[in-house]
């Protein structure tokens, strides 16, 4: 059967072709004579206008049962439009009510609702304006992901959801067990996880970076592009419990080679979603960020700099800027000092290199200095960190005694050393938090309203 969406529709020209649409009714409008119909089938922002004459016995009844929220399937001819808001529309020679939605009860009657209310009714809110757009940016952006490493030669490596290792040494991981909780409760006696379904304590990943590198030790250039979970008690507009994590990895691959290739996945992904969401981003641009169009063609046309860590501390330390977190080597840095670099500095993308060793995980390659580490964050405007990398610690031995350092036992990572013992090589990747990056492109304030399905604190609806 074919499936006429209504994008195409709105496509054809207005010759009179017999067409039928379905979807679901945005709006009903009644004139004297005629009555107007908003169909909507998500399928791009605009809708279908279907016009009735309701002099017509066999289309006066059927069009009076049509209410907002309501599916149909509406056949006619296209025509030219008369208004000005659309060039074609359909004029109606049959309607077919699919599902009926109570105009009492159906809770999206008005055209502007507050993002906070439509929190509370997740499942109906992909068919209004904000989240179909966002909807279909997200799928476009996913794509475009896809295409990116594909056209390159990466393989795409599904990673375990359920791990046995933290990959970030944080300890912010959600346990997965079939052990009697319950009877567990009050035991003085320590929990023996051999009896339980892995023989060992596991959890959902933070990241499929480790298990990539597995890969990326075989085939050269991997990615990953899956959910991971982290159990952070943080409820806030940037934080989840379940995101979607980009982590590609590459062998023969050092932190320049790292960089570069993380430039040109910013910009290919920046460049895709304002050419082929042409009319979803105009939207954003006028009803959630202003400007966001051209900030974002600034960034894909940019050269991005380059600065060191020590270098972009000594910019904000002397900057005179009063930071509600005051710059200091050795600590991390906060957004605000990000979009500082950014938006004040460099006018522009920058790329901050070489971070100290002591606020960064354990894998990553360390310097001669002994201080710092060869990692790297690309730091955009409006944003701040967007990308976080390094090239990954190729020697077994400084692995192992950094391991040791920070109190993770060699035993639990023993196939991870082993990759440095059997023909280790220099290998580097990156991390890229996909809602972040939805985030950014769309202007949206919130994480929760760029996922399908938020999962946070107290939040797990569905």
């Amino acid at each position: 059967m074919k499936d006429t969406r209504i994008r195409d529709i709105l496509g054809m020209a207005a010759e009179g072709q017999e067409i039928t649409a379905e979807g679901w009714v945005r709006t009903v409008r009644t004139s004297k004579n005629l009555c107007f119909v908003e169909l909507g089938d998500g399928s791009c922002m605009r809708s279908l206008q279907c016009t009735v004459d309701t002099n017509d016995g066999t289309l006066g009844e059927p069009v009076k049962a049509l209410t907002t929220g309501s599916s149909a399937r509406i056949t006619g001819t296209l025509v030219p439009s008369l208004g000005g808001k659309q060039t074609t529309e359909l004029a109606v020679s049959g309607i077919e009510l699919i599902g009926w939605a109570s105009p009492d009860e159906y809770p999206l009657q008005k055209k502007r609702h507050s993002f906070e209310f439509l929190r509370e009714i997740a499942h109906l809110r992909p068919r209004t304006n904000t989240f179909g757009a966002v909807t279909r940016v997200r799928n476009e952006l996913s794509f475009a992901v896809h295409s990116f490493f594909q056209e390159r030669g990466f393989l795409y490596i599904h990673t375990p959801i359920i791990s046995a290792s933290d990959a970030e040494g944080a300890g912010q991981m959600f346990q997965v067990t079939t052990l009697d909780i319950d009877g567990l409760r009050g035991s003085k006696e320590p929990v023996d996880y051999g009896r339980d379904f892995f023989g060992k304590k596991a959890s959902l990943t933070v990241s499929g970076q480790l298990e990539a590198e597995i890969y990326a030790l075989a085939f050269k250039n991997v990615y990953t592009f899956g959910p991971t979970f982290r159990a952070e008690n943080s409820n806030t507009t940037r934080h989840l419990a379940e995101f979607w994590m980009i982590e590609p990895e590459m062998a023969f691959c050092a932190l320049e080679c790292d960089m570069e290739l993380a430039t040109a996945f910013i910009k290919h992904l920046i460049t895709r979603v304002l050419e082929r969401c042409s009319e979803d981003m105009a939207f954003f641009d006028q009803w959630i960020e202003k400007g966001i169009i051209e900030s974002l063609s600034r960034v894909a046309a940019s050269e991005f700099r380059h600065m060191t860590y020590t270098e972009a501390v000594e910019h904000l330390q002397s900057s005179g800027t009063a930071f509600e977190f005051p710059p200091e080597w050795g600590s991390d840095l906060q957004s605000e000092h990000e979009r500082y670099l950014t938006e004040t500095v460099c006018g522009g993308p920058v790329i901050v290199t070489d971070y100290p060793r002591d606020i960064k995980a354990f894998y990553m390659k360390q310097n001669d200095d002994g201080k710092t580490v060869r990692a790297m964050d690309i730091l955009v405007p409006r944003l701040g960190e967007i990308i976080g990398g390094s090239e990954r610690e190729a020697d077994v031995e400084r692995l192992g005694t950094r391991m040791e350092e920070l109190g993770l036992e060699r035993g639990d990572y023993w196939w991870y050393l082993d990759l440095r013992r059997y023909g280790s090589v220099p290998h580097s990747g990156f991390g890229l938090g996909f809602e972040r990056l939805i985030q950014y492109v769309t202007g949206m304030q919130n994480i929760r309203d760029v996922i399908p399905f938020p999962r946070a604190v107290r939040d797990a609806e569905f």
